[in-house]
């Protein structure tokens, strides 16, 4: 099985926590490409492509947040990796 890409919408007390650079260190642990970015309407967004078990531990880092991070709800998609990300870093 290939790469696979991952697409999550991170909800709750999540900007202003260092939540884009909690998801930038685990993922770069985990080797994964893509990125993270806080969006206008207070939630953060990422995507990244990996190995599915990689994207699968990164899925619960969101869940779970930085400790001053307050996650209510977590939205995902799944498809197949695009191989255009390079690196995983915030836009």
């Amino acid at each position: 099985m290939g790469p696979e890409r991952l697409h999550g919408v991170i909800k709750g007390d999540v900007q202003g926590v260092g939540f884009r650079f909690f998801l930038i260190r685990r993922a770069q642990a985990l080797g994964l490409t893509g990125w993270v970015t806080n969006r206008d309407d207070g939630v953060v967004e990422f995507v990244a492509e990996g190995r599915r078990q990689d994207l699968e531990q990164l899925e619960r880092a969101a869940r779970e947040g930085p400790r001053p991070a307050r996650v209510t709800a977590v939205e995902v998609n799944w498809s197949e990796a695009t191989g255009d990300l390079s690196r995983f870093d915030i836009t």
